[in-house]
């Protein structure tokens, strides 16, 4: 496994790489050309004398030795108080130093069982080029700039009296959105993001603890996080005005038999263009289902199937708990199990069909403790107090992206959908 791990200027991203190779056995690896191209573009951006990174020799790609733990840091700072938050090899380990992402890429994938980490990643070409393989993840973490300029004033010592706010931010801005070498469109591409504002690093290490980090199934997902995936991806396909659901059918080999999503049929007008006037009329949940023209996803994926290619061990998934009309029709095409991932208003009434009918419902919840690849964040507000444990409500749900294959957990328990980016702030 190789985990990538970006972020802005003092950030926690060498605390991260900390915390992996004392308490999980990962070896450090180090890009050597980064920290001369890191230079080279903060004299071309005219960066102000105290924030200029002090000149060193990068070792010979591939050799072996801490120096390349313990001697400065990769925001192209090195203070006089590093030798304190340094990383320090673990017991019998080293880091090792290439030249080249590809180099580096070599030697893991040679070791490809063994564990690793960097922290400088310089570009996207760079990422591209890690990506190639299964074994690689890439995590950032960021902080709110404040909080990272405290740490930065902490960090620096008397190296950083001399450096002003609007220096830091300068150079900040230049790590983060230069057109060249700027890492945001790094940290955009992350699989999972910490947002990291605690000053407390035994309740950083928990979280992190908790967050299973090199658990293998962030690198490939199980069964049911795939199909969940697949079914919220048919319903960006929906055109229904009131909510959007997908589908997908899948037989006891786990073979994909058929894929719907609800919207209205063929040859009529989108519900989107007011093809339905039930859902365009802005009726509550439940009110008028008699008149409305939309098809749901579950019935748009049987319909695909057709009874001949149901077998006994089919297995529906769909992002939301089939509604008491669709269940019926499920029962009656042989389905043997139902997995949803968010509830409806009829749930009790659906469960006691499938009940009846010998139907195994369920909800989709991920391994407790452990979300598929997503965004995670060990926040709270600046002036808050960390305690050892979470609060009573566990993970709240703070910010959440688009696209279709990752889960989510909400204040209230529930998996509502399957999405590849989620903010959760443990407080």
């Amino acid at each position: 496994m190789l985990i990538g791990i970006c972020g802005g200027i003092c950030s926690g991203k060498k605390t991260m790489a900390k915390y992996l190779v004392e308490h999980h056995g990962f070896k450090l690896l180090h890009l050597t050309g980064h920290r001369q191209a890191s230079s080279s573009s903060a004299s071309e951006l005219g960066s102000p004398d105290p924030l200029s990174p002090r000149p060193r020799s990068p070792p010979p790609a591939g050799a072996l030795g801490s120096s390349a733990l313990t001697t400065g840091n990769d925001d192209g700072w090195q203070s006089s108080s590093d030798s304190s938050l340094a990383l320090r090899p673990s017991p019998g380990g080293s880091s090792l130093c290439f030249a080249t992402a590809e180099a580096l890429l070599e030697f893991v994938t040679t070791r490809w069982g063994g564990r690793f980490v960097t922290t400088n990643i310089p570009t996207e070409a760079a990422l591209d080029v890690l990506l190639r393989r299964p074994f690689f993840l890439l995590l950032s973490v960021d902080a709110p700039l404040t909080v990272r300029w405290r740490r930065f004033q902490q960090r620096g010592g008397d190296s950083a009296a001399g450096v002003s706010l609007d220096d830091f931010v300068a150079r900040s801005d230049a790590h983060l959105y230069d057109a060249d070498r700027g890492l945001q469109p790094l940290i955009s591409r992350a699989s999972v993001r910490l947002l990291n504002t605690s000053s407390s690093l035994a309740h950083l290490y928990a979280t992190l603890g908790k967050l299973d980090i090199p658990n293998p199934d962030r690198l490939r997902p199980g069964w049911d996080t795939y199909f969940m995936a697949l079914a919220s991806l048919a319903a960006q396909r929906s055109n229904c005005m009131k909510r959007r659901v997908g589908c997908v059918l899948v037989g006891r080999e786990r073979r994909v038999i058929s894929t719907g999503y609800n919207g209205t049929p063929r040859g009529l007008r989108n519900c989107a263009d007011g093809g339905c006037p039930r859902c365009n009329a802005g009726h509550g949940s439940g009110v008028g289902l008699a008149t409305c023209l939309c098809i749901h996803a579950e019935e748009n994926a049987l319909l695909e199937a057709g009874r001949e290619r149901i077998r006994d061990g089919a297995v529906l998934y769909c992002d939301t708990c089939p509604c008491l009309t669709c269940s019926i029709k499920i029962c009656q095409v042989g389905i043997s199990e139902v997995v949803y991932a968010h509830g409806y208003s009829m749930d009790k009434e659906t469960a006691a069909v499938f009940s009846q009918a010998g139907v195994k419902l369920r909800q989709f919840v991920p391994a407790s403790g452990f979300h598929p690849p997503d965004v995670l964040a060990n926040s709270a507000p600046a002036a808050a107090q960390w305690s050892d444990s979470p609060g009573k409500d566990g993970p709240l749900l703070t910010r959440m992206a688009s696209r279709p294959w990752r889960c989510i957990k909400a204040a209230n328990g529930h998996y509502p959908c399957v999405i590849p980016l989620v903010s959760v702030c443990l407080a």
